[in-house]
């Protein structure tokens, strides 16, 4: 039989034209189309409309997200991630690749003391060091002040005062292990989610002169509010709760279902992942040059401001002269700062954002590895992925399981500290996917497959790092266990990446594409750490932004 070629392409031809027609008139049956999605009457394929006073679905309406206090929105785009100037260190871990990154908001300044001190001093009041259950929850959520000893060097004031002092309050946290950091952006998130429910007058303003509602367990996180947590009845204003999601109804039940429809009131704080960082840093390479090859003089007076009365000034904190000069000559000074400085000492970059190339370098959210692989992504790129879950309770699927007093998990800093993984009242998860060595661990990637690089559970690991088991003795010192195994490798699940230079770099570190790692249990003097949120609807703002002081919302 022989077949019209021809005949079939026009057939194919008229139904693709009456597809189309046919999508069209579909998506005109719901009303007019705006761009962006958006519909003028907003309508389900059920038939129900949008928060019918009959209904049991209610939506909010669609608004322009705004940032957080002290947030800075940056509109994502493509740029080269890595080194773009020769590695003169020879350390091939920062090719360049093409990357694009997804608008998000990112903190305007690192962490301050004083912002970290409200976080542990909410820990002492709500988790008592003085009950046997919480001894170390308070402790080990301390910065480790000992970071500043040295020695050969006389630093009692910044041990015993650089965080605490008022002197210092704005000046960066310093001695933060990434451990760390990380329980911070989760109490920070349940702290603005706290707050902002307030305002809205869902829970009471004086939540807080009840001590009974801030003992231990007892305290607010949004995962109960999000998903009407018993503990939590008595509390909220169920009416305005209605009011504010726009629902008519009485029905309890149906402003309980629909509040975890609405999501959270404020994004959840993280670290900002390396490539974010990078990207945002780089906002400031058109107006500042970092140019190691022409020599140590012409990169330093590039460093300098140029024109108005802090001509000739530098424009970051670091280590801008060779040994032993961090600040200049007294009366003359390069930076003015010996040490850190305060967050806002120095001119902010075209996002508005102080801080990203000198005073401390930062912890970002990412695992190290040296390549970073996009042949497999080039967008949004992060590696460290570990997927969880809730945990139901036992018979009771409707209901999470909540850590207690007595549940209560503890990684050890590389000081001997405990830190607290998950505060008693908040939910149980469990690991359903850890990606963090994705395509990095197969036999190919490896010259010596199999030499000594199978774990206990018979998994090939390319990066055959040490295994670290320590314990503390009866004076808190840290003991290492040694590890008698052949290792080929320090790369490790526990490794982080840090971004940027610091008072004590000189300025080669500076330069947005530089990447270093350590331990996520470990803490240095010269590293701190800023927070990060995701952004949600519009990728890009309607007018492009000139300056930062535009993005920035003022701290208050």
């Amino acid at each position: 039989m022989k077949i019209n070629t021809m005949r079939i392409g026009k057939f194919i031809l008229l139904l693709s034209v009456v597809s189309s027609i046919s999508l069209a008139l579909v998506s005109c049956g719901g009303g007019r189309t705006k761009p962006g999605g958006g519909t003028k009457n907003t309508k389900s394929l059920t038939g129900w409309k949008a928060n019918d006073r009959n209904g049991w679905f209610y939506s909010k309406k669609k608004k322009t997200e705004k940032g957080w206090v002290g947030m800075v929105f940056v509109e994502g785009g493509a740029f080269t991630m890595g080194l773009v100037k020769d590695d003169v260190m020879h350390d091939w871990n920062n090719t360049p690749n093409r990357m694009q990154v997804r608008s998000f908001f990112i903190g305007e300044t690192e962490v301050t003391n004083y912002e970290y001190r409200e976080y542990v001093t909410w820990l002492k009041y709500v988790y008592s060091p003085t009950d046997e259950n919480y001894k170390d929850i308070y402790y080990g959520a301390l910065p480790d002040t000992l970071v500043w000893k040295n020695k050969l060097s006389r630093n009692d004031v910044y041990s015993e005062d650089y965080f605490r002092a008022p002197q210092f309050d704005n000046y960066p946290v310093v001695g933060v292990s990434w451990l760390q950091a990380q329980r911070y952006c989760d109490w920070l998130t349940d702290r603005a989610n706290e707050r902002e429910l307030m305002n809205k007058g869902i829970i009471p303003k004086d939540f807080y002169s009840n001590p009974a509602n801030n003992v231990g367990s007892n305290s607010f996180n949004v995962e109960k509010y999000k998903y009407n947590d018993p503990e939590l009845e008595g509390i909220v204003n169920q009416d305005k709760i209605a009011k504010q999601s726009g629902i008519t109804s009485k029905n309890e039940r149906i402003i309980a279902v629909n509040k975890s429809a609405q999501g959270n009131l404020v994004q959840k704080f993280r670290l900002p992942t390396e490539a974010e960082w990078e990207y945002a840093a780089l906002a400031e390479a058109d107006n500042r040059q970092y140019n190691i090859i022409e020599g140590k003089d012409v990169m330093i007076n590039r460093m300098r401001a140029k024109k108005g009365r802090n001509r000739g000034q530098f424009l970051d904190n670091f280590k801008s002269g060779g040994q032993g000069d961090y600040s200049g000559s007294g009366g003359w000074a390069n930076d003015g700062n010996a040490i850190t400085s305060d967050v806002r000492a120095y001119p902010s970059n075209p996002f508005g954002l102080y801080g990203m190339y000198g005073n401390v370098a930062e912890w970002t959210q990412d695992v190290y590895r040296p390549l970073i692989d996009t042949d497999f992504n080039d967008f949004n790129y992060y590696r460290g992925n570990v997927y969880q879950q809730f945990i139901s309770e036992e018979g009771n699927p409707g209901r999470f399981k909540k850590v207690d007093d007595g549940t209560i998990q503890y990684d050890t800093l590389a000081d001997g500290r405990k830190l607290y993984r998950n505060l008693s009242g908040k939910f149980e998860t469990e690991i359903v996917d850890d990606a963090r060595n994705f395509r990095d661990g197969d036999l190919q990637s490896s010259l010596e497959s199999g030499d000594g690089r199978v774990d206990s559970t018979g998994t090939f690991n390319y990066y055959n790092s040490p295994i670290r088991n320590w314990t503390v003795d009866k004076n808190g010192r840290v003991v290492l266990d040694k590890d008698s195994k052949q290792r080929t490798s320090q790369i490790s699940n526990d490794l982080r990446v840090i971004k940027g230079g610091s008072w004590n770099d000189t300025a080669y570190w500076l330069d947005p594409g530089q990447r270093r790692y350590m331990l996520e249990n470990e803490s240095a003097v010269w590293v701190g750490f800023r927070v990060a949120q995701d952004h949600k609807g519009k990728e890009s703002s309607s007018k492009r932004t000139k300056r930062g002081a535009s993005n920035r919302v003022p701290r208050k």
